[in-house]
């Protein structure tokens, strides 16, 4: 017996709580192993700006990744603020395509 996966509709996934669709897409971007998602998403996060500001210079790097893991931390189970609008409709885009 073939079993047929489906895509959930847009509708499907918009019904579902922002941290549902947060773990699905996070799911699909670990098994792809799609960095540029997760990079997408955390440029996205309220204090990213201070994680752009940094100058690129090779010292730099360590408190890069410092940021980052920091934005991450952030985003799992945290209230999204003014962003999550923005994020619910990055997950949603993400998980809607092949």
């Amino acid at each position: 017996m073939l079993l047929v996966m489906t895509r959930p509709s847009f509708a499907e996934l918009d019904a579902l709580p922002t941290e549902d669709l947060r773990e699905r897409a996070f799911t699909r971007a670990r098994e792809r192993r799609d960095v540029g998602f997760f990079w997408s998403v955390l440029r996205h996060l309220p204090d990213a700006d201070e994680a752009a500001a940094l100058d690129g210079a090779p010292n730099s790097i360590g408190p890069a990744i410092d940021e980052a893991v920091a934005l991450w931390r952030e985003l799992e189970g945290r209230d999204l603020g003014e962003q999550e609008p923005l994020l619910r409709a990055a997950f949603i885009d993400y998980l809607s395509k092949d």
